[in-house]
């Protein structure tokens, strides 16, 4: 080997860190002078003799070698076919390979080598300081190209993780998914520190990607203890700082990491809770790392102010809505009421289904509506829409005069909102029902041996400006029974209206006579995890039924 005589090497190194190199050359001889000159460079070596033996060092060894020096002319086969072998392999496809040999030398053998697989070709005898620059700037690329491939990654995962955070709709859903992600965008155990929508603070913690989150309460003010800590304060802003393991054990007792942290904190607003993001130092271990991992903390913060928001909100808009609900109904001779209202499940938006029932001058006027959409503007219209319904019917309007009176109410303060209502009058003599409906989903009529019906004639709904016809009228069905709902409880994505409706028909004909245990029923048959609110009017009429004027 050319060189061998020198005792400097005075190629550098300052810009590698130290690495394991493999050395696979039957030669005895040339794999001890290989491996002083490299030695000296501050890298480990592990020589071995053949091909077969370097294959299976590399499937075996942990940790893995950073860079394989291979001779061409091997006893079991050639260096071209190791380095292709090892660029093949998903397990270590990614290890540069600098093919060497004394007799294969020729432009061909070069171009071969080169394309089977190694990522440098040096010649025989060697120069020690070649070798070494060589090893270096191998290094250098094939760990930049690591470093890129790897951010790539991250960046790939923390985008998956971005949009399931912001999808979750319920605090634990939300805590689980920053925390599993941090584990998988940054490959390793991760905890967070939040202050959840109901103020508790709390802290999730999982020990590596695919693993099962833990969420258990830390005192209230640990999250104000890191905001000083990092110098954050009350300010809006992210910040990094690395934490010694002792320290961190003070702050959360119950999260015991084996060495230094990295904590990226985050706020959104000043003086918000804010939201950290825990991992080991050594996962971080680059300024790109660090950006993800205040990435990941703003992420967080952001979402978790969504849906502190969002919750906040849609309490304001349930309290809202069942303010505009009847505090209670009226008592009536012959008349028996049952009313149910649910909400919608927690993550919907709120809507605008509402009911009523009010004794007027013509009898028990009973009403069931919706105000199309899913706001809290919806909630207040549909508050607006009652109130004035109320004081139509106690001023003495028949059904068709208070749908005509609401037509033009939305058409001046609420243009381009539309609202379905049924009215239904019990008149005062007991004797028939006027039906009146804009559009609204059809009541059911039930008759004592006769099959329930539903009463299908209706005009549009209000706010469109169209006129609405004259009430139907239908012989009050004495010993019978009225149901009438909202599209949210017979209203389902996956099948067909006319479906629904016919089989909310069969439960009303088949259920008990009890309206209380009937409503239940239909709740309990239909009402199951749906995204609207749902509202029911039941009434039973007994044979002696009269409507007493109000006083």
């Amino acid at each position: 080997m050319r060189g061998a005589g020198r005792e400097t090497v005075t190629a550098s190194t300052s810009d590698v860190q130290p690495a394991t190199v493999l050395v696979v050359d039957d030669n005895e001889t040339n794999r001890y002078v290989l491996a002083t000159w490299l030695r000296r460079a501050g890298h480990t070596v592990v020589g071995v003799g053949t091909g077969e033996e370097g294959l299976a060092y590399l499937r075996g060894s942990e940790p893995a070698p950073d860079i394989a020096i291979v001779d061409v002319r091997l006893p079991d086969m050639s260096g071209f076919d190791v380095s292709e072998r090892i660029k093949q392999d998903t397990a270590t496809g990614h290890l540069p390979v600098i093919q060497i040999s004394a007799a294969a030398i020729s432009p061909e053998d070069h171009i071969e080598g080169l394309s089977r697989g190694a990522d440098a070709y040096l010649d025989q005898p060697l120069d020690p300081g070649e070798l070494v620059a060589t090893v270096t700037a191998t290094l250098r690329y094939a760990r930049a190209r690591q470093r890129a491939e790897r951010l790539a990654r991250r960046l790939i995962a923390l985008n998956q993780v971005t949009l399931q955070v912001y999808s979750a709709t319920e605090f634990p859903s939300f805590a689980s998914r920053v925390t599993s992600g941090a584990a998988e965008v940054l490959s390793g155990p991760a905890s967070a520190v939040f202050l959840s929508p109901l103020a508790e603070a709390v802290q999730a913690t999982v020990d590596g990607p695919r693993g099962v989150v833990g969420l258990h309460p830390v005192r209230p003010a640990l999250l104000e203890e890191l905001s000083a800590l990092s110098g954050l304060g009350q300010a809006a802003g992210v910040r990094l700082l690395r934490v010694p393991a002792e320290r961190w054990r003070s702050l959360s007792p119950a999260h015991d990491p084996r060495g230094e942290v990295a904590l990226a904190l985050s706020r959104t607003k000043r003086g918000r809770p804010p939201v950290a993001v825990v991992v080991p130092a050594t996962a971080v271990p680059s300024a790109d790392d660090e950006r993800l991992l205040q990435q990941l903390a703003n992420t967080g913060a952001l979402a978790l102010e969504a849906l502190r928001t969002y919750s906040e909100e849609h309490a304001l808009g349930l309290a809202l809505q069942r303010s505009f609900l009847p505090k209670e109904l009226p008592s009536v001779p012959g008349v028996d009421l049952a009313v149910r209202y649910q909400p919608a499940s927690e993550h919907a938006e709120i809507g605008g289904d509402f009911y009523e029932a009010v004794e007027t001058a013509d009898g028990l006027l009973l009403a069931i509506g919706d105000v199309v959409g899913h706001s809290v503007t919806a909630a207040t219209v549909m508050g607006e829409v009652r109130h004035a319904l109320r004081a139509y019917a106690i001023e003495g309007h028949p059904p068709q005069r208070i749908l005509e009176a609401l037509e033009r109410l939305l058409g001046q303060s609420q243009p381009g909102i539309t609202v379905t209502l049924c009215l239904v009058l019990v008149d005062s003599g007991g004797r028939r029902l006027l039906i009146a409906n804009a559009g609204h989903i059809p009541p059911v009529v039930a008759e004592p041996r006769v099959a329930p019906r539903f009463h299908e004639p209706h005009g549009p709904l209000l706010g469109l400006g169209l006129p609405q016809p004259a009430p139907t009228t239908v012989p009050l069905p004495h010993g019978g029974r009225l149901v009438m709902v909202t599209d949210g409880l017979v209203e389902v994505r996956t099948a067909p209206l006319d479906v629904t409706l016919a089989a909310f028909r069969e439960t009303v004909a088949g259920g008990p006579e009890d309206i209380e245990e009937l409503c239940d029923l239909l709740l309990d048959r239909f009402g199951q995890n749906k995204d609207d609110d749902i509202a029911v009017i039941a009434a039973s009429f007994s044979r002696d039924t009269t409507v007493r004027q109000p006083r």
